[in-house]
């Protein structure tokens, strides 16, 4: 009865936050603009590190801006959260359907393990990991003249799940943070020695040597992929790393892997070491159309503070400076001083509670710079994920047009965010370049704001907004976790309430000024005035937890006089 009440309670309060969720749409003079049926000119395979959307739907939805189709593998074969992928199945899929795609980007995380997470556990064997290296071998040469693109993901630094308890976690985090920075002493302190010492005695041997062996296993792992990408059998390889922090045991793996690289002379359009993991696979697709078409992306990098460029943020190994330079490059592209030498600008933005000065100047500089017709790809980063910090809120405040952005992201880490905001602006440019139509630019307006405002409503919306109030709601009305969803009792509960609070959000959003602000596309024949004028939106739970949203767009365009 009491689960009964609290279910009713919970009703109750979705039908009160629908009352305010569905506003008509403002009336416009424009003409609605149909959404125009896609024109593919390349097909993509992709085998996603895993199966939420920040792997798969996003290179997907953004892939769309150029005309290229992404196709993943049937659901049914991915992950799950803790179910791992079927590996096998995966990989006879792959090769029994590559010959229908222009290019292929594997993620060797999941054709191994079944996804991330499995892949922390390192469960497979060297055998499994020569059948794999074979796999992709013979894939190579049964298809010659398609380009294979591969990505590995080095394990984090968080000892796996089951390894150990809480406490002997905290140990082993330390020891490896103390390990990764006396490699880097020329003369380690006597302190630094005995904190080692005195860390090494007290972790369960047992436990120490498993932790250190995952890390030495991947290091020969990581060289095996390297001739892959040596011999010809992977266009490119990209290493990446998980949750990283300045100093760890990973990061003497990476250091090993790039002192390889130099001793063999092989460039970093070959093998590419980066930080990350969920946005590598968009990454590889930007910098795969951009150099087909012999598109070297200028960008000109500016930030909201002085201090930015060398901040690290939570679960990152380097500075916000080394991460945007890091992921021009990965692309393809250059770093260049003046905004008026580049393509774009990307504004790396990254704020805590106490800047709230700084945050509106940086808004109105980000105002002046779209009103001077610039290119703009905003990584809105925070120290904390909260509504405070995120610049979004005060450009919506100070009704700067946001739909004029060229990309826009603030999820997870800054590498995640970074990555994405630089790949989904070089899509953009290399769209514009193509189109040869006016219908070409309103395809090309369509897919970028529909991912545009994708990424306003889950980035800022949900979380750093939404997330928590279902977390919450959840714990009131009797979960013990709100994080952790059960689909016999929380998951329907926890989907109702997102699915309500997006519409709420979206309604609100959509009624502002700087969402109704008009944005030019330049076209043959002249620009085109478009604005956005409403969207559809839906969203649900891909996995059992709150932290992600498979969020869908359908924004409803007028072009102007």
């Amino acid at each position: 009865m009491r689960n009964a009440r609290r279910f009713l309670f919970a009703l109750l309060a979705v039908a009160a936050l629908c009352g305010a969720a569905f506003f008509a749409a403002p009336k416009n003079d424009g003409v609605p603009v149909p959404p125009l049926p896609p024109e593919i000119v390349r097909r993509v395979l992709l085998v996603p590190l895993d199966s939420r959307p920040p792997c798969g739907r996003f290179v997907q939805d953004a892939a769309r801006i150029t005309g290229v189709e992404v196709v993943l593998p049937p659901a049914e074969l991915l992950d799950e959260y803790f179910r791992p992928g079927d590996t096998a199945a995966l990989q006879k899929w792959t090769a029994e359907n590559i010959q229908n795609y222009d290019a292929a980007i594997l993620s060797v995380d999941q054709l191994l393990h079944g996804g991330l997470l499995a892949s922390r556990q390192a469960k497979k064997t060297p055998v499994d990991e020569e059948n794999l290296l074979r796999f992709l071998r013979e894939l190579h040469s049964a298809h010659p003249d398609i380009p294979l693109y591969a990505f590995s993901i080095l394990p984090r630094m968080t000892p796996p799940d089951g390894l150990c308890d809480w406490e002997e976690q905290k140990r082993l985090m330390k020891y490896s943070r103390l390990v990764g920075r006396i490699s880097r002493q020329t003369r380690p302190s006597a302190e630094d020695l005995a904190a080692l010492e005195s860390l090494r005695t007290s972790i369960d041997p047992e436990i120490r040597s498993r932790y250190e062996t995952l890390f030495a296993n991947y290091a020969k792992f990581g060289d095996r992929l390297i001739s892959l990408a040596e011999d010809g059998t992977l266009r490119r390889l990209v290493i990446g790393q998980d949750d990283s922090e300045p100093y760890s045991i990973p990061n003497l793996v990476m250091r090993g892997l790039s002192e390889t690289l130099a001793k063999k002379n092989i460039g970093e359009n070959r093998v590419f070491l980066a930080q990350g993991a969920d946005e590598l696979a968009l990454s590889i697709l930007a910098a795969d159309e951009a150099a087909r078409i012999g598109f070297t992306p200028r960008v000109a990098l500016k930030y909201n503070d002085a201090s930015s460029p060398g901040r690290v943020l939570p679960y990152m190994g380097a500075t916000l400076e080394k991460t945007a330079l890091e992921k021009i490059r990965f692309t393809g592209g250059v770093s260049v001083v003046s905004p008026d030498d580049a393509d774009m600008i990307l504004y790396v933005s990254a704020h805590d509670k106490t800047m709230q000065a700084e945050r509106k100047r940086a808004a109105r500089e980000l105002d002046a710079l779209l009103g001077e017709g610039r290119s703009v790809a905003l990584a809105d980063l925070t120290e904390h994920i909260n509504a405070n910090e995120p610049l979004l809120p005060v450009m919506i405040e100070n009704k700067t047009p946001v739909h004029a952005l060229a990309a826009y992201a603030g999820w997870n880490t800054a590498s995640n965010s970074i990555g994405t905001a630089v790949a989904h602006a070089v899509l953009l440019q290399i769209a514009e370049r193509r189109a040869k139509t006016e219908d070409d630019v309103l395809r090309l307006a369509y897919a970028h704001l529909s991912f545009l405002d994708e990424r306003f409503l889950e980035d800022y919306y949900y979380l750093k907004n939404g997330v928590d109030h279902i977390n919450n709601s959840l714990e009131k009305c009797g979960a013990q976790n709100g994080r952790g969803l059960e689909y016999n009792y929380n998951y329907p509960l926890a989907s109702m309430l997102l699915e309500t609070a997006i519409k709420h959000y979206s309604a609100g959003f959509v009624r502002t000024n700087a969402f109704q602000a008009p944005v030019t596309f330049h076209a043959p024949g002249g620009p085109l005035r478009l604005r956005v004028v409403n969207l559809i939106v839906s969203a649900r739970y891909p996995w059992t937890r709150t932290f992600e949203i498979d969020l869908r767009t359908q924004p409803q365009i007028e072009r102007l006089p």
